[in-house]
């Protein structure tokens, strides 16, 4: 069973996104486990400080190492003979390597996650020298708090488990699971819908053709919206023609 822990200024920011819905079911069925440690109960002063201004002058604050390295050195795990595999160690922070869905599914099968929220300016860099600590952002923007960043970390992370999702199915058929493409356009009932009709291969029955025809939506959604992935995805002679007809029909 994956254990979580989330060290973490806001708890009770995280505690409500981190118990409802999917989540909030796989975790009572005991299926993964997420506990929340708050930063200033490991601070040593009255004011519960955890955070002060930069060396060198400049604008904002710097989380301490002292509380931080305090709430890490509390947690089960010996630091200096980790084994990567089974125990990650991630703070959350605009600055780092870009959050990813095969990074998700590394997560999925590991023992131990350990999910610090960045604030502020960032934490000491001491911290990240004395901890193997992986800087992990959700993407190329700011945000006030690494409670979000967080929330999608652990969101991303969980419903691979499977028992999670309701179907694991729909969990593996996800945007970026096949070849890192994004996922093909999906209808429900009704068959028509102000004049516009599922498409026949979907209503065939035929899960071959069914396949194929989403394979290559997916294909043709990936170059409308991220036609970048699609440089790193091995596609057949056959879907190679079909992507010149839609570069064609721009």
């Amino acid at each position: 069973m994956l254990r979580i822990d989330v060290i973490t200024l806001f708890p009770e920011a995280l505690q409500p996104a981190l118990s409802s819905s999917v989540l909030g079911r796989g975790r009572e069925s005991g299926l993964f486990d997420i506990k929340m440690l708050h930063l200033r109960d490991f601070a040593t002063d009255k004011h519960r400080t955890v955070d002060d201004t930069r060396f060198g002058g400049g604008g904002g604050m710097v989380l301490k190492p002292e509380p931080l390295a305090a709430a890490l050195d509390s947690l089960d795990i010996d630091y200096e003979n980790i084994d990567r595999d089974k125990t990650r160690i991630i703070l959350t922070a605009a600055s780092g390597r870009v959050w990813e869905h095969d990074t998700a599914v590394k997560m999925s099968l590991m023992e131990r996650l350990v999910v610090i929220c960045g604030h502020y300016k960032g934490v000491d860099e001491r911290i990240l020298q004395l901890y193997p600590i992986d800087e992990i952002s959700i993407g190329d923007f700011v945000l006030t708090g690494g409670e979000p960043a967080a929330w999608v970390i652990v969101d991303a992370v969980v419903r691979l488990i499977p028992g999670v999702m309701g179907n694991f199915e729909s969990a593996v058929d996800d945007s970026f699971t096949e070849d890192q493409l994004l996922g093909s356009p999906d209808y429900t009932r009704p068959a028509e819908f102000r004049g516009l009709e599922v498409p026949e291969e979907l209503l065939s029955g035929n899960h071959v053709e069914i396949r194929k025809y989403r394979r290559r939506m997916a294909i043709a959604k990936t170059y409308r919206n991220r036609p970048e992935i699609l440089e790193d995805v091995d596609l057949s002679k056959e879907e190679i023609e079909f992507l010149k007809k839609i570069e064609k029909s721009k």
